[in-house]
């Protein structure tokens, strides 16, 4: 898909339909793990009764039983000490029973989220977020990556879409998606530019994306001014406003000009669930 031709309709890019197809080849590997004594296990904790946060575990939580993975469940007071907190992740660190952590973010403010994901064991961290886990990516190792970018390039695979020679453009320089998803397009051959707050005429430098990634968190920013003719898009972006989930993407003027373009709710977000599952799956077939 690398020379494409402007067409009168742009590719929707399903990830429900790919995360759905991730979740039934993980259900069959865990099939074969509890076959073979391994019943893979999730624990996820919450902290607070943050609204998003509660329904995003409650969807992973569904994730689990279709899949068929044990999830054990820890809801925690919004006001737990740090030495709380860190105490839970080291039970279960300890616990051979557990295959993965997942720790949902954001945590309240008087809590260290960095420290938070660096003390969960990389053996362990199935949302990717390890200094470890990053720095295998870095150096080309096996490892956990980051569920959105990971699933990003399960959904490029799924619509043959081959990153190699493309010049991708990434908005948003988070640990969580920004670096993580330059350095799996990297690892594809793709010449990869990441912008930020600072870049410099920043439509310009996305109107220069054969694929262009969109994560900053605004709604509606990415429109068709930033766009190339003919671009893969890709949005990243969950955006809760009056209207209900938007993206950072422009759907509206942005579709008619893209090749391929994810949709807002229904493009990224189910696949970033999607490899969780697969990431916990692999925790514990690494340790049958």
């Amino acid at each position: 898909m690398r020379e494409r031709e402007i067409c009168d309709m742009a590719t929707v890019i399903d990830g429900v339909r790919v995360a759905a197809e991730m979740r039934e080849r993980a259900a069959g590997q865990v099939r074969e793990l509890v076959a073979r004594g391994v019943t893979p296990c999730l624990a996820v904790v919450l902290v607070g009764d943050d609204p998003a946060s509660a329904s995003y575990v409650n969807m992973k939580e569904r994730d689990c039983a279709e899949v068929g993975i044990t999830s054990l469940d820890h809801r925690l007071a919004a006001d737990i000490s740090q030495h709380e907190l860190d105490a839970l992740i080291d039970r279960l660190n300890a616990d051979p029973a557990v295959h993965g952590i997942l720790v949902q973010m954001p945590l309240p403010a008087h809590l260290d989220a960095e420290s938070v994901m660096e003390r969960i064991s990389p053996e362990k961290d199935v949302d990717g977020f390890h200094p470890a886990s990053l720095g295998r990516l870095v150096r080309g190792l096996p490892g956990f990556r980051a569920c959105t970018p990971a699933g990003v390039m399960e959904m490029l695979r799924a619509y043959d879409i081959d990153p190699t020679g493309m010049r991708a453009v990434i908005v948003g320089r988070s640990t969580i998606v920004g670096k993580p998803m330059a350095l799996l397009l990297l690892e594809a051959n793709a010449t990869v530019t990441v912008c930020h707050s600072r870049t410099k005429d920043l439509p310009a430098v996305c109107r220069e994306a054969d694929l262009l990634v969109a994560a900053i968190g605004r709604a509606g920013m990415i429109d068709a001014s930033y766009v190339k003719p003919g671009a893969v898009v890709i949005d990243v972006g969950i955006n809760r406003t009056d209207d209900g989930l938007v993206g950072d993407v422009d759907y509206v003027s942005v579709e008619p000009i893209a090749s391929a373009i994810t949709p807002v709710p229904g493009g990224v977000g189910p696949m970033t669930r999607a490899m969780l599952m697969v990431n916990t799956v692999a925790a514990a077939a690494a340790v049958e």
